[in-house]
């Protein structure tokens, strides 16, 4: 009974595991191009926006929609 009590725990760690990885490139895949839109924002229309953690996480978190607010509260002067 111990054993198939371990052989659950472990598969629901693992699991688990498995949804977090998952999440976590998700997230990076979000700050990337969303850190790219910014970049490129910053290059063709000199916005000056800087790349804080705050920046980083809004784009991880909302992606392509993320940089777009980030520019959009540039516009409106709110600073990150």
């Amino acid at each position: 009974m111990i054993e198939a009590g371990l052989v659950l725990l472990i598969v629901v760690i693992v699991f688990g595991a498995f949804l977090i990885l998952r999440s976590i490139k998700n997230f990076i895949i979000n700050a990337v191009i969303g850190l790219v839109i910014l970049f490129l924002a910053n290059a063709v229309a000199g916005l000056d926006i800087g790349y804080s953690w705050l920046v980083i996480l809004i784009c991880g978190i909302g992606g392509i929609l993320g940089a777009f607010l980030v520019i959009l509260m540039h516009f409106i002067g709110i600073a990150i």
